[in-house]
C-alpha cells in the first residue's frame, strides 16, 4: 500500500511540472494574449485543485496504516 501512495505522488508530481511548464511556455509567447493567460490559468489551477484532492485522499491512506507501522518497528 505505501508503494502504491509513493508512485502516486510520484506521478502527481510528474504532473504538476508539466503543468508548470505548460505556464512558462504560454507566457513566452509573444503573441500570448490575456485570454490565453487568463485560461491557462484557469486549467492549471483546475489541475492544481484536483490534485490536491487526491492528496487528500493518498493521505488518508497513509493514515490508515499509520498504527500498523508503529507497531511492525516496536516489535522488531
Amino acid at each position: 500500500m505505501i508503494e502504491s501512495v509513493a508512485l502516486e505522488e510520484t506521478a502527481l508530481s510528474h504532473i504538476l511540472n508539466a503543468e508548470g511548464e505548460k505556464i512558462q511556455k504560454v507566457v513566452a509567447m509573444a503573441d500570448a494574449t490575456p485570454e490565453v493567460l487568463l485560461a491557462t490559468n484557469k486549467s492549471v489551477e483546475s489541475m492544481v485543485n484536483a490534485i490536491s484532492k487526491l492528496e487528500m485522499i493518498l493521505h488518508s491512506k497513509l493514515s490508515a496504516f499509520e498504527g500498523c507501522l508503529c507497531e511492525k518497528e516496536t516489535t522488531v
